[in-house]
């Protein structure tokens, strides 16, 4: 009774203890961090959203919006602007760390913020507007794309000042792109910040206008709390990489035809699938030329084919040459943004990779048509027995652990017990057979 008492005691103790530093830590003033980092993605965009409705449910100080991106597409980033000047909660766009940059959309983005700042050695610019798939407009349209963009622009911008809003347009017009200093000094960004704790420092005071009015930031002893990604929101930010999309689509291919030459297993079938679905999500969101498709349809129909007919590899070669150009035409075409093409050196090496492997299959085809049969009358014939009941003609014969009927080939020959005989032949149930010379 006392132990339970003290058991008891000891556990009211260790919750009071941890649960104190825990509520007043939770209602603790907060600076939210949401880090961009990569082409931006309908998987980044959702974090960012989830992220705001955080804030904003959690009543969080500040959110600074950490952005390192070469850009995406335009529809995307519209979208983002819109929940950034919808939110409640003061949004600072910091471009970070050093090296980072905020290219293409994320220029739009950065000023789409309520307060923006950059890190040392950080660029911003480049924002002339490309296709969905990565391809210069058409005259007319890239017209209407770059007045729109501008139109954006200039209304982000305006509270910055006329040079600030001529560099912002700038950027559309003549892709230009301007380091962290250019950028201050043009007025295009409010601060250069070391890092988040000098930034924090530098916003103390500042008044800025959200959605729903004026808010005066107190930004001196925030606590600055990371917001991270689900699983599922990293899974598929990933998968718009086009080097593991590229990976996947081998892999699963590769699955699926074990499964199809080897029926009746379910771990390669399985595999398969789940990486060809993968895949499908990721060619979905990249700007790719589906014209790929053919030749790496072609280049496995080649694998395939190989296996069956004589040509001893020479069709593996193509199949490999097929790879590598449908790989390269399917993420690589021309005018494609370099922050979304494949590795050329992984699409020759998985090739070839991926070419060894059937070639490997090949070899072991052709030695499996060498080997005598192993099953039916035919895997009988030349085999060696021992006789059971003396043959004169016709008796018995013990062969692979089975007792079989056996006929001398010769009528007029005799096999005692215990002599080792051939096959000769096999008619029916019956062996015939002749006796092995000693």
């Amino acid at each position: 009774m006392i132990k339970r008492l003290y058991h008891s005691l000891f556990v009211v103790f260790f919750l009071i203890i941890f649960s104190i530093p825990a509520s007043a830590q939770d209602s603790s003033p907060t600076a939210l961090v949401i880090t961009i980092d990569g082409p931006l993605t309908p998987a980044l965009a959702e974090y960012m959203q989830r992220g705001i409705r955080t804030a904003e449910q959690q009543d969080v100080e500040i959110i600074i919006l950490q952005l390192d991106t070469p850009g995406g597409g335009v529809d995307l980033m519209n979208s983002m602007v819109q929940e950034m000047r919808a939110s409640t909660v003061p949004i600072v766009v910091y471009i970070a760390p050093r090296g980072a940059i905020a290219g293409s959309a994320g220029t739009v983005i950065t000023l789409a913020g309520h307060i923006s700042a950059m890190a040392p050695e950080t660029a911003i610019g480049a924002a002339s507007p490309v296709g969905s798939e990565g391809q210069e407009l058409g005259e007319t349209l890239q017209a209407k794309t770059k007045n729109i963009l501008k139109a954006t622009a200039r209304s982000l911008a305006e509270k910055r000042g006329a040079e600030a809003i001529e560099l912002a347009e700038k950027t559309i017009d003549e892709a230009l792109a301007v380091s962290a200093n250019e950028a201050l000094e043009a007025g295009l960004v409010d601060f250069l910040a070391q890092d988040i704790e000098d930034l924090l420092d530098q916003l103390d005071g500042l008044t800025v206008e959200t959605d729903t009015g004026e808010v005066k930031l107190e930004t001196v002893n925030l606590r600055i709390e990371s917001f991270e990604p689900t699983f599922i929101e990293q899974l598929l930010h990933m998968l718009t990489n086009p080097n593991i999309v590229f990976l996947l689509l081998a892999i699963g291919v590769q699955a699926i035809l074990i499964e199809i030459s080897s029926p009746g297993g379910w771990l390669a079938g399985t595999i398969g699938i789940v990486c060809l679905a993968l895949a499908t999500y990721g060619l979905g969101v990249l700007p790719v030329n589906w014209f790929g498709v053919i030749f790496l349809i072609l280049a496995f129909a080649l694998f395939i084919l190989d296996i069956k007919a004589p040509t001893h590899g020479a069709l593996t070669v193509a199949g490999v040459t097929s790879l590598i150009v449908g790989a390269l035409v399917l993420f690589n075409s021309p005018n494609v943004p370099n922050f979304q093409r494949v590795s050329i050196p992984l699409v020759i090496g998985t090739s070839i990779a991926t070419g060894l492997i059937f070639f490997v299959i090949l070899i072991f085809a052709l030695r499996a048509q060498l080997l005598p049969p192993l099953m039916g009358q035919a895997s009988l014939l030349n085999r060696t027995g021992l006789v059971r009941d003396r043959l004169a003609p016709i008796g018995t014969v013990m062969l692979a652990g089975e007792r079989w009927t056996a006929e001398m080939e010769k009528v007029d020959e005799v096999a005692e017990i215990d002599t080792r005989v051939s096959v000769v032949r096999v008619e029916g149930l019956k062996l015939i057979v002749r006796k092995l010379e000693k």
